[in-house]
């Protein structure tokens, strides 16, 4: 259902889908010398850096120049996974990342340098590249960060067929745990991909040396053995978009989508959300290309825009057809679930709705449940109402509702013909996974303004605006959400799901013409909404300047059951400014986060 995908959300390939392709690929580069005595006595898995290829070629757009340096360099792990958890106790404290070594029954835990890592988004300084050009003049240097848990495949054929680690690094800057790993026998490519921005480099050839950064050989046990690889950059235009690979796939990423304005107005909110011009967007697309591999969890939430493609692996990159620009390559529009591969929109048994509705007495067992909390509000900005609702104030922003566990929060609705909502049901089951329950929860509603369009469960959250006393001022009238895995909160959490089936909204929420619906948000995983969404803002035209906080409050009726009611409430403290049609918006950093 395209209207899904055009809501600002793919996800990115499962690895057991690329498996098979980057062994092939890959696995002719994994032969590295030993490491040296130093590094062979370090603890773990042994390490190595590769490429996968002696050259690439990457593109440069007229339009927007600039060189994303994928350069198809993999960081291999044998003899045991590169694994790490990642976390923070509160937003109070820094980011703590540790090493889990794991020999046969014995684990141990290898707490990294304080200060090493300081969010999550990976391992901060792990590659060095510098690029030296035709007549050896170095025109690059620079440094990478590295997500192990970017896209990846198997090196050997013995190696397990699956990775058990999370797809990309999570980008919300509330996120508060996170896992990482190259799985046993598998290689990470080492691209910084969302993290990365582009390069300026000149039509012409090239070479690009790679390598791990000396503290992290030391600390790792890497050998030094940098990677020399051919770079080719050619200079393309939109105008001409034949011959060569990842062309529009790679435009699409690097495309900012926050331009135009949609007029979204609804009788619960007359107030637009879709303003252009946001000076710090919630939600960035991606800009890495197609072939790289690396991206931002789940894509970072709901919202109107087309979506980056999502990061494929470059050994698929051959595999691809013609896009819809015409040009070799993936394209959003296109990605979905074929033979030998899937995007995560195939609708898995455990996310599809009961056939029927449920019979018998309701009951709630005494079995685990959700527990759902929010998250701080962020991506905050101010904007006048436009053409659409001229002489208004508005103070946009992005929210998050997620689930802390240690139960999955399963919502089904079921619509009676003729009648336009439906009723729902939560529904609860055992430690084997078996249904062992249902209570009535409210209803569902479709959603027809565009960037929604779609089913959405009633009272889920709320948003409000307090004064500086934290008492109520004014009320945003969006209350009804699509449940959908947006982003990964905290995968440390008691059984977090670190592969959630649902975070495609091409079938998370359904369409208008559904009979049912199933609405899922698994353990660790939240559900965001970007504040160029209908609803995601406060009218603040006649409002005074001076502090305010916004609150972000999850099941605000109670009506959903869970373990524990007190934590579902967040602030995010501002301070309006300005005049109106030029009203300004302070965000103080909380605590250690300074996001806006």
């Amino acid at each position: 259902m395209m209207t899904r995908s055009q809501q600002g959300r793919t996800n990115r390939l499962t690895r057991p889908s690329i498996a098979v392709a980057a062994a092939v690929a890959v696995t002719a580069g994994v032969v590295a010398a030993a490491p040296d005595a130093k590094t062979a006595a370090v603890a773990g898995p042994k390490l190595s850096l590769i490429a996968a290829s002696k050259s690439v070629t990457l593109d440069s757009w007229k339009e927007e120049p600039g060189v994303y340096l994928d350069l198809g360099t993999y960081l291999t792990s044998e003899k045991g996974a590169f694994e790490f958890k990642v976390t923070r106790k509160s937003y109070k404290d820094p980011v703590v990342a540790s090493q889990i070594i794991r020999n046969g029954k014995k684990t141990t835990t290898k707490v990294l340098p304080a200060g090493l890592v300081k969010d999550f988004s990976g391992l901060p300084g792990f590659m060095t590249v510098d690029v030296v050009d035709a007549a050896g003049k170095s025109v690059l240097k620079k440094t990478e960060s590295f997500c192990p848990n970017n896209a990846s495949g198997r090196v050997r054929p013995d190696a397990p067929a699956n990775s058990k680690f999370p797809q990309s690094c999570p980008a919300n800057p509330f996120t508060l745990g996170s896992v990482w790993g190259v799985e046993n026998g598998w290689a990470a490519n080492t691209y910084a991909g969302y993290y990365s921005a582009p390069v300026q480099l000149a039509a012409g050839t090239y070479t690009a040396k790679i390598s791990v950064t000396k503290k992290y050989r030391d600390l790792f046990g890497i050998a030094n053995k940098p990677q020399s690889v051919k770079v080719t950059v050619r200079e393309r235009s939109w105008e001409q978009p034949e011959g060569g690979s990842g062309g529009a796939a790679a435009k699409v990423a690097s495309s900012s989508p926050h331009a135009g304005h949609a007029g979204h107005q609804a009788a619960a909110d007359p107030a637009p959300s879709g303003h252009a011009g946001h000076g710090a967007p919630a939600r960035t697309d991606a800009p890495a290309a197609a072939t790289t591999g690396a991206g931002a969890t789940f894509n970072v939430g709901h919202g109107p825009y087309p979506p980056a493609p999502p990061a494929l692996p470059w050994a698929l990159k051959k595999q691809a057809g013609k896009d819809a620009f015409g040009a070799q390559g993936f394209s959003a529009a296109r990605v979905g679930d074929r033979a030998g591969q899937t995007d995560g929109s195939r609708q898995a048994p455990g996310t599809q709705p009961n056939a029927k509705r449920p019979t018998g007495k309701a009951a709630v067992p005494n079995v685990p449940k959700p527990d759902l909390r929010s998250l701080p509000a962020y991506g905050i900005t101010v904007s006048d109402g436009y053409e659409d609702v001229p002489g208004k104030d508005y103070l946009a922003f992005s929210a998050n509702v997620w689930n802390a566990g240690p139960a999955k929060l399963v919502v089904d609705g079921f619509r009676s013909p003729g009648k336009e909502l439906m009723d729902a049901y939560q529904y609860f089951y055992d430690a084997k996974g078996k249904q062992v329950g249902y209570t009535p929860t409210g209803t569902m509603e479709w959603d027809p303004r565009p960037g929604h369009e779609h089913w959405h469960f009633t009272d889920f959250a709320s948003y409000r605006l307090l004064k500086a006393d934290k008492k109520e001022t004014v009320r945003s009238g969006k209350e009804a959400f699509c449940l959908a895995n947006t982003d990964a909160v905290d995968y440390t959490v008691k059984n977090a799901n670190w592969h959630p089936s649902n975070t495609d909204l091409s079938t998370a929420c359904g369409q208008e013409n559904s009979i049912s619906v199933r609405e899922v948000l698994d353990v660790g995983s939240g559900d965001t909404y970007t504040q160029d969404l209908p609803g995601q803002s406060f009218d603040i035209t006649n409002l005074p300047n001076g502090t305010y906080y916004i609150q972000v409050l999850a099941n605000p009726e109670n009506r959903l059951k869970e373990t524990n009611h007190k934590n579902n409430s967040a602030l995010r403290k501002v301070v309006l400014g300005g005049k109106k049609g030029a009203r300004t918006v302070k965000v103080p950093a909380h605590h250690l986060v300074n996001a806006n």
